[in-house]
């Protein structure tokens, strides 16, 4: 017996819970996996903290900030001093802004496209955008087909590839215009998204985010039971719920779900959701990414003046970034991947094809890691998928109002139903927040 249970022990999910304590409520949270964290797992390279999942922190992302001061988590900027490099039509270039200055003509049109994507977005709602006036027309197109139409040229629309995949884990054809302004839009601004220093990934977490995650874990105590994978919701006329997992039932006033919405579906809900929330868990797909990470002595691309940040128009490896703890050693690199070409592999293929990405920036010393670490997102046996949905053509405007919208007893959690910082741990911790909110509006309601 509770007055909430919580389904998910990611940062949504202990997030709810830790506020709905706080309200004064009787709380138990759920959680499939054996560890909690969600999307943020910690692992160690060269006997040093590196994050599997989720890494980065910036600016105006206030929450998660504001909570890894409480718990006492430390973060340090990102190292970003030096040029940047990039591997482009085979040759590697260097440069030092976000954007690569490939050309003149090329960086004029890669600014045209930023300005009329801000152009475009400035019509868009971001808390509901199938409400937008021009939500239709973005929402029946693709992002590669918007820029298409606006004649983006070669080197622009593998720019935005680039960024598709590191953002959504897909190819620009396969997410919404729509949803990639709005998400966009919910960061700020491109360049707020994408930026090192003042941007998304200006600052990490020595010892990981995941610790954010185990300490508000260590908080609830007991309340977190893992291993607890839920298989069923049951309603009942009272408003109340009964949430099983196993063998074992719990009974609730509330229940919080705070898993990825593709993922909702693996619970059976009885009587069944409305039509709108069961549809939407099948048009709400997670994308697809991968990390590869290898260790050095010492970070030796800071002799040349790298900063360690670094793109790639040929996979696997498609960026990367220097998260070492320091000039003196280990030196750490870290790679975002392409899970389709990368995770089918066996381990010793996978170090291989991720080494030789790293050698083609970083020249031959990048072949040869004193320590190796790679993680397969969409492998995963349980809840398996990539950092946050990659929404398809059309799913905004049919399905974006049951995102969130509370059915009964039941309300919803997760980066993805967030209206800030969308689909990063910000936007997690604001949704578990926000929902709790929900939840104790109900309960004083009928109390």
């Amino acid at each position: 017996m509770a007055d909430v249970v919580v389904v998910g022990a990611g940062f949504a999910g202990l997030a709810a819970a830790r506020e709905l304590v706080r309200l004064g409520h009787d709380v138990v949270v759920l959680e499939g996996r054996d560890r909690v964290g969600g999307r943020s797992y910690t692992g160690t390279l060269a006997g040093v903290p590196v994050d599997l999942g989720a890494t980065f922190i910036g600016p105006t992302q206030d929450a998660v900030r504001a909570l890894a001061t409480e718990l006492g988590c430390e973060s340090v900027p990102t190292y970003g001093r030096g040029k940047n490099l990039i591997r482009w039509r085979g040759r590697v270039r260097s440069y030092r802004s976000t954007i690569p200055r490939l050309s003149i003509l090329e960086l004029v049109d890669v600014s045209r496209i930023q300005w009329r994507f801000d152009r475009v977005s400035r019509r868009v709602s971001v808390a509901e955008p199938w409400a937008s006036p021009n939500a239709a027309e973005l929402d029946g197109m693709s992002l590669d087909k918007w820029l298409r139409s606006v004649h983006a040229s070669a080197s622009t629309r593998d720019l935005m590839a680039i960024m598709a995949r590191v953002t959504w884990g897909c190819e620009p054809d396969a997410v919404s215009m729509l949803h990639a302004v709005r998400y966009v839009k919910a960061a700020g601004g491109l360049g707020r998204m994408l930026d090192t220093e003042g941007g998304a990934q200006q600052d990490r977490l020595p010892a990981g985010t995941q610790q954010i995650a185990q300490r508000m874990a260590g908080e609830l105590g007991e309340r977190v039971v893992l291993d607890a994978a839920v298989t069923r919701i049951r309603r009942h006329p009272d408003r109340t719920v009964t949430v099983a997992c196993g063998q074992r039932e719990f009974s609730a006033r509330a229940v919080v779900v705070a898993v990825p919405p593709e993922h909702r579906a693996a619970i059976q809900f009885d009587p069944p959701l409305p039509p709108g929330h069961e549809e939407l868990t099948q048009y709400w797909p997670q994308g697809h990414l991968s990390k590869a990470y290898a260790a050095y002595d010492r970070p030796f691309w800071r002799d040349n003046g790298c900063s360690g940040e670094a793109l790639s128009d040929e996979g696997p490896v498609f960026i990367t970034f220097d998260v070492s703890p320091g000039d003196s050693g280990p030196g750490i690199l870290l790679g975002f991947t392409d899970a389709r070409m990368f995770d089918p592999l066996p381990e010793p293929q996978r170090r291989e094809v991720a080494l030789s990405g790293f050698a083609a920036l970083f020249g031959d010393a990048a072949s040869k890691p004193t320590d190796y670490l790679d993680h397969c997102w969409g492998t995963e046996e349980f809840a398996p998928g990539g950092p946050t949905a990659a929404v398809p053509p059309g799913s905004w405007t049919r399905y974006g109002r049951w995102l969130r919208s509370p059915v009964d007893a039941i309300f919803w959690a997760g980066t993805e139903t967030a209206d800030v910082w969308t689909g990063f741990l910000d936007g997690a911790v604001r949704s578990g927040v926000r929902a709790a909110g929900e939840v104790d509006q109900e309960l004083t309601r009928r109390s």
